[in-house]
């Protein structure tokens, strides 16, 4: 069993460690709901769209995170605002915002000579790098985050599945709309520092994704989201380390590739079975 220990050793890549536990407990919260509402299209414009934000932020010294959760707050008020427009389909909104956003992150980007660093580190994050501060960040969302599931549960489970009923119970479905984007932004702008946006959408969607394929209450997809989450971190820190490939990008590909396993086994289970004497 060495090899499963020996990369824990490490003082580096138990703080990895910890902060792969960290994001995936984050984006089992938030992820859950982004599955169940059809929100991945959201989740990666806006993990894109923090661009314009970071480099902004990279360019005038200010702090990125902050950068990042202005960026992605504000796409996330334009795709409410948008959402309004009843001859505009949300994906509409959400298409042009990401595009829009992109396009003049990537423009500001190119007007920076000394950014290309900063940009491999948004894009894939660095994992391994992972300070204290960090960590400390990373508890904060999570308490907030799971502060803000558990009230407004009941209201996200009626908005979930039927936006017109909650408004029928009084639930405001549209304020608790705009509170369900904010718990996405808060996920990813946490989380994008360590895996990079590239590859927190895997731990967002994939996790959650997967549980989803076997439970069929919330609470048990976000339990066995956050349970891939953990070991898609343990695994991938282990591959990682052994295989010398970067850590964040084969974090992500673990959750990514247990979700398929989870599809595949739910597709055996799902197969008739054949009984004795019946034709093929």
């Amino acid at each position: 069993m060495d090899w499963l220990v020996d990369p824990f050793q490490v003082s580096f890549v138990r703080q990895a460690l910890w902060a792969g536990i960290l994001v995936s407990l984050l984006c089992a919260l938030a992820g859950t709901w982004v599955v169940l509402r059809g929100m991945a299209f959201l989740g990666d414009a806006m993990s894109h769209g923090m661009l314009l934000g970071v480099a902004l932020a990279s360019m005038t010294g200010v702090n990125v995170l902050i950068g990042a959760l202005l960026s992605a707050g504000g796409m996330a008020a334009g795709v409410s605002a948008l959402g309004r427009h009843a001859r505009l389909s949300q994906d509409t909104g959400i298409g042009l915002l990401f595009a829009g956003m992109l396009s003049l992150g990537v423009i500001v980007v190119s007007h920076s000579r000394s950014f290309a660093v900063d940009l491999t580190a948004f894009l894939f994050g660095d994992v391994l790098a992972v300070t204290g501060d960090d960590l400390a960040g990373l508890g904060a969302a999570l308490v907030l985050t799971a502060a803000v599931a558990v009230l407004g549960h009941r209201t996200f489970v009626a908005l979930a599945f039927d936006p017109r009923k909650a408004h029928t119970l009084g639930l405001r479905p549209r304020p608790a709309h705009v509170v369900l984007l904010g718990l996405v932004t808060v996920a990813i702008v946490a989380s994008f520092h360590i895996v990079g946006t590239l590859l927190v959408f895997g731990l967002l969607i994939g996790p959650p994704a997967a549980a989803a394929l076997w439970a069929r209450r919330i609470p048990a997809i976000m339990l066995g989201a956050a349970l891939l989450g953990v070991v898609s971190t343990v695994t991938g820190l282990v591959v990682s380390w052994h295989a010398g490939t970067a850590a964040g990008a084969t974090i992500a590909a673990v959750a990514v590739g247990l979700f398929f396993l989870s599809a595949l086994g739910d597709l055996l289970r799902r197969r008739p079975v054949r009984t004795a004497g019946q034709p093929l």
